[in-house]
């Protein structure tokens, strides 16, 4: 597929294959070309699908890069989507979108955005889609890697936390450029829910989910704040009586709402598309936010016994991953993260690399 057809047939349009351009502007005098422009943001994500056209379109509408390159192994679906998104230049921020079914389309990118993957098939094992996704990502990170050797991995494919240490492997990244966007999400779900409770903004409300991005989850309700107020601990000081029972049920709200989503819509993605989005503002604006993402997990928090890769709050920047944060966890819910760690350990430990 030619990167960018829809418009390179436009230069050409005047007498004799004219090019415009030199009609329509004329270069300064005495300028000095050795001067390089300034460099352009790009990031390249692999799979158009709900989750990744969802992605593309939220990056796009925040202006977060100078362009952005599709990559699908469906030529036809992958120049579609292209052609939908140029076609709306004029309400957009000036990006370039490229799209190809080759690898080499994403060269030079700052991120790298992997949301390709099989689907369940009925009565398939979970371990055998993995084991598909696992053959999937053999043909996907590595052209990656070369295209783009200074890149930041962010995988979105699930299941996410055993698939970004596949990434990890198969890339040959230092740690630090690869990560997951984990329980991102399943934290903003737990927010809303808190918020809506409460009816405050969510942006107020402070709450982690972490561990597997999946049924082992843990909430961590010892860390929820709300407007800088630990809220367990406020309601213990004025001795409000709260059961343990009702936290249990936010959480399994939390686990359920991708579950009810899909069974509503077939599918997921306006939410993934904007946490996505936000993981990518924070490292390319080297904001240094706090996300719980997927992240080599191996010595924090009592998890141990090999290379497993799940979601804590992480500081995160411009070179990736800068730093796990500290946040206190009680015995239970340490107890429960190491649980969750053995979960992923397990599957981890079944897979042929």
């Amino acid at each position: 597929m030619e990167k960018n057809a829809s418009t390179s047939s436009l230069r050409d349009l005047g007498p004799s294959g004219l090019d415009l351009t030199s009609a329509f502007f004329k270069p300064i005098h005495n300028a000095d070309p050795s001067l390089p422009s300034n460099r352009c943001t790009k990031i390249s994500v692999v799979g158009v699908g709900n989750v990744g056209m969802a992605i593309a379109q939220t990056i796009l509408t925040q202006d977060l890069a100078d362009e952005i390159a599709l990559v699908d192994s469906k030529p036809d679906k992958l120049r579609g989507e292209m052609l939908d998104l140029q076609h709306a230049a004029a309400f957009l921020p000036r990006t370039k979108i490229t799209a190809s079914v080759d690898y080499d389309v994403t060269a030079g990118s700052d991120l790298c955005i992997v949301t390709a993957g099989a689907r369940q098939n009925p009565g398939e094992s979970r371990l055998n889609l993995l084991q598909r996704n696992v053959a999937l990502f053999r043909h996907i990170i590595p052209p990656l890697a070369k295209a783009s050797p200074d890149s930041i991995l962010i995988i979105v494919s699930n299941p996410v936390d055993v698939l970004t240490y596949v990434a990890w492997k198969l890339s040959g990244f230092p740690v630090n450029r690869v990560l997951g966007s984990g329980t991102n999400l399943d934290s903003s779900r737990f927010r809303f829910l808190i918020a809506d409770h409460l009816d405050v903004n969510a942006q107020d409300v402070q709450a982690f989910i972490v561990g597997e991005h999946g049924d082992s989850s843990v909430a961590l309700w010892s860390s929820i704040s709300v407007g800088g107020i630990p809220v367990l601990s406020f309601l213990e000081k004025q001795q409000i009586a709260y059961e343990k029972q009702t936290l249990e049920d936010i959480h399994q709200s939390v686990v359920g709402s991708a579950y009810e989503v899909i069974g509503l819509k077939g599918y997921t993605s306006w939410a993934i598309g904007y946490s996505v989005a936000n993981l990518a503002r924070t490292i390319l604006r080297d904001q240094r936010k706090i996300h719980p993402v997927t992240v080599l997990a191996r010595g924090f928090y009592g998890v141990d016994g090999g290379d497993v890769f799940l979601s804590l709050p992480a500081l995160l920047g411009r070179n990736g991953v800068v730093a796990v944060t500290n946040v206190h966890m009680t015995d239970e819910e340490s107890e429960k993260l190491q649980k969750s760690a053995k979960t992923i350990l397990e599957m981890q430990s079944q897979l042929e690399l």
